[in-house]
């Protein structure tokens, strides 16, 4: 069954608790120091918490709330917030990278290749069948990322 999945949905990963939020305490415990920029980045991605951003999204809604935080921070910020375990980034079709919060959901992507929306799933069939091939050649999934482009049926 596939489920899609609404946003803060429980799918705990093996190797990460759930977050239904990120915050301060979530940079602090990270290492990183509590900045006005990584703040406010936070605060965006929490904001815009059902969306894939690119760093270009973050930086656009920065500007338009007045912020003088330059897009070279966004991109420094990012990386360091997924070098922390904070996001996870993606880069799907077009070479484009996309963040979204690591709340320890795991959950796979659809991108439809017209309009470039994003779906999250979560299939019980998907994971098993992955369980199943790992084992017949030896091996145990650490972790892994399923990305399946698709295109809006013809009628």
């Amino acid at each position: 069954m596939i489920q899609y999945l609404a946003p803060q949905q429980p799918v705990t990963r093996k190797h990460r608790a759930t977050r239904d939020y990120v915050d301060s305490k979530h940079l602090k415990e990270a290492g990183l120091k509590i900045t006005y920029p990584r703040k406010r980045i936070l605060d965006i991605l929490e904001r815009h918490r059902t969306r894939h951003l690119t760093a270009d999204d973050i930086y656009r809604c920065l500007v338009e709330a007045d912020e003088e935080i330059g897009l070279a921070t966004v991109y420094r910020v990012l990386n360091q917030f997924e070098s922390a375990g904070l996001v996870e980034k993606h880069n799907f079709e077009g070479g484009q990278a996309y963040y979204e919060l690591d709340s320890g959901q795991h959950h796979d992507h659809m991108v439809c290749l017209e309009t470039g929306k994003v779906i999250e799933f979560m299939s019980e069939e998907i994971e098993a069948a992955q369980q199943k091939i790992a084992r017949k050649h030896g091996y145990e999934i650490e972790d892994h990322r399923l990305v399946i482009y698709v295109r809006p049926k013809k009628k």
